[in-house]
């Protein structure tokens, strides 16, 4: 079998066409970019990516260019569960989470792309190929809009064929975040898939109270109530709150993922593949979900989630994420009715314009 022959990163600061806030992170002005090309001997290639919120990408970077390569190149590109293993101890002692786990996203992303492009397979597919159509949200980072732009973003992604929708809440005054969600219920009708995401705002008696006044609203879930390090308070909260909780998107293991599962803390565990530490964990942990009777929604990097949710029969909604590639890639997201479709193209299907990129290399 051919060996891996190279492993090229690169690091991009792509600015925002609009700023954006949510509670915890502030106001948002670029992501950052990291990417992995890898090749074989034989000449064939796969392509990965992580993102930041602005900060940290160097870091990433210089694991990829400095340690990943003693570590990989000359190994058989098919057994990725070994050099996935081999990356995770091999960096252990400064890893298991940040910077780390991130560049281990981006590179096992780049090893199961090339892997189906070598067999001429969608990555759907060969992962398990349960269905290529999967029901998905528009994800907005709205909440400083005013109520009425918040509205008129609703419409606009609506007209774009989306059929649910995740707003923003985490302001100073909970009576601010209720009004917003009614309003939002009250334009969107009573049937229509609402989701709210307070990204780690509150304590646990706060993400209560919360809770408890968005329920006659009836939201899908409430993502990202509390910190994602208080398991015992997410297993609260999901037996007091009397909402579904949505969370995990900062977790950053496998083992996170059980710990949370086990004690009751989460009712859509929500991995994210670019910062889990890949596309090897996030199936162990879609399955590990699916044993336990929960659905498995997903966080950002939606041109490649698709096929890991279009993989599994416990998928739920994939988000469509603000930090959207559309303007670098060649065939952005398809959607239609609601569904986001999975691609029929080799890997998973992205094709970055490395061209246009290059101006905006960090």
């Amino acid at each position: 079998m051919p060996d891996l022959a190279e492993i090229l990163p690169g690091h991009y600061r792509i600015a925002l066409p609009t700023p954006l806030s949510d509670s915890m992170h502030g106001r948002l002005v670029a992501f950052e970019l990291n990417t992995v090309r890898l090749r074989d001997s034989e000449g064939a290639g796969g392509t990965g990516y992580t993102f930041t919120c602005g900060r940290n990408g160097s870091a990433i970077h210089a694991l990829l260019h400095n340690d990943f390569p003693d570590l990989v190149i000359g190994q058989d590109g098919d057994r990725i569960e070994l050099l996935w293993r081999r990356l995770w101890w091999g960096l252990h002692y400064g890893g298991r989470g940040g910077p780390t786990v991130l560049a281990l996203s981006a590179f096992d992303m780049a090893l199961w792309d090339l892997k189906a492009k070598r067999i001429n397979q969608p990555l759907w597919k060969l992962l398990g190929g349960n269905n290529s159509r999967v029901s998905c949200y528009s994800g907005g980072i709205d909440l400083d809009l005013p109520l009425e732009r918040l509205l008129q973003q609703s419409d606009n992604v609506l007209q774009k064929g989306f059929r649910a929708i995740k707003m923003k809440v985490g302001r100073e005054r909970l009576a601010e975040d209720v009004e917003r969600v009614r309003a939002m219920r009250e334009h969107l009708g009573d049937d229509f898939p609402l989701m709210v995401d307070a990204n780690m705002k509150w304590t646990v008696d706060q993400a209560i109270r919360a809770a408890r006044a968005f329920h006659q609203f009836d939201p899908v879930w409430l993502e990202e109530p509390i910190i994602p390090d208080d398991f015992t308070g997410h297993s609260r909260l999901v037996r007091e709150g009397g909402l579904p909780i949505a969370a995990g998107e900062n977790l950053r293991t496998l083992w996170d993922f059980k710990h949370l599962i086990e004690i009751g803390g989460v009712t859509f565990p929500e991995p994210d593949v670019t910062n889990c530490g890949g596309i090897t964990p996030f199936m162990k942990i879609a399955h590990l979900a699916e044993a336990f009777n929960l659905p498995v929604t997903t966080h950002g990097a939606h041109d490649v989630t698709v096929h890991l949710l279009a993989a599994v029969p416990n998928a739920s909604y994939l988000e469509a994420h603000g930090f959207g590639l559309d303007s670098y890639i060649a065939e952005p997201l398809h959607i239609e009715e609601g569904y986001a479709i999975a691609c029929d193209r080799p890997g998973h299907g992205i094709e970055f314009d490395w061209d246009g990129l290059e101006s905006l290399r960090a």
